[in-house]
C-alpha cells in the first residue's frame, strides 16, 4: 500500500487560488487512478477529480473549469490547482490512490489538508 502525504491547505480569500499537494511513498506510474475527495462539514466525502494512469481525467461539475488535477510522476506527486475559488469549497481535502482498477480496496488515503475559503 502506498502512504499519501497532502500538504499546501490553509486559508484562501473567495476568487483566489491554491495548489494543493499529495506526495507518495513509491512510484506512482502504475497506480491505476489518483484523486482528490473533499469532505465539508456536515457533508459526505465527495470525489472532485480523478485522473487516471493513460492522463484520462474528470471533474465534479461544481470544480469543473476551476480546478485541475496533475501529477508529476517524476516527484511520485499529483496536485490539485483551485482557482476562482468559493466559499463552498471550504473542505478537508484528501487524496486518494487506486492502485489497480479492478480492485477498489486497493486504495490508500492521505491524512486530509484543511482549505478554508473566506468572503
Amino acid at each position: 500500500q502506498v502512504q499519501l502525504v497532502e500538504s499546501g491547505g490553509g486559508l484562501v480569500q473567495a476568487g483566489g487560488s491554491l495548489r494543493l499537494s499529495c506526495e507518495a511513498s513509491r512510484s506512482i506510474f502504475s497506480i491505476y487512478a489518483l484523486r482528490w475527495f473533499r469532505q465539508a462539514p456536515g457533508k459526505q466525502r465527495e470525489l472532485v477529480t480523478s485522473i487516471f494512469s493513460n492522463g484520462y481525467t474528470n471533474y465534479a461539475d461544481s470544480v469543473k473549469g476551476r480546478f485541475t488535477i496533475s501529477r508529476d510522476r517524476g516527484k511520485n506527486a499529483v496536485y490539485l490547482e483551485m482557482n476562482s475559488v468559493k466559499l463552498e469549497d471550504t473542505a478537508v481535502y484528501y487524496c486518494n490512490a487506486q492502485e489497480e482498477q479492478y480492485r477498489p480496496s486497493s486504495q490508500s488515503w492521505g491524512q486530509g489538508t484543511q482549505v478554508t475559503v473566506s468572503s
